[in-house]
């Protein structure tokens, strides 16, 4: 069940063949949107941090999971990345659950 409307995060995958997977959504949008795309973010967010597998941080650092926002501006366009980095099967079924994937 999709628990976040998602009108402009869209989640690309990728395994690293080891257990651990990354989970990269991107928008691009005019001023007007970027709240609303910020509010995508943090409802991720916050849905990972109520399932996280453990302490956030980085994975190298002993972390079980982390997460990454960044906002670039280039002229009118604003582009939002978020990462989210974990335990393939906590990422698959997070996105599938919030995101409805």
């Amino acid at each position: 069940m999709k628990t976040i409307p998602l009108d402009y995060l869209i989640f690309d995958a990728c395994d690293d063949g080891e257990g651990t997977g990354t989970w990269e959504a991107m928008a691009s949008v005019r001023a007007a949107d970027l709240p609303a795309v910020w509010a995508e973010a943090q409802a991720v967010l916050a849905v990972a941090e109520r399932r996280a597998p453990g302490p956030r941080g980085p994975l190298d650092d002993g972390g079980a999971w982390d997460a990454d926002v960044q906002q670039h501006t280039d002229g009118d366009w604003t582009t939002v990345t978020l990462t989210l980095t974990g335990p393939w099967a906590w990422g698959e079924a997070l996105i599938e659950d919030c995101c409805g994937r």
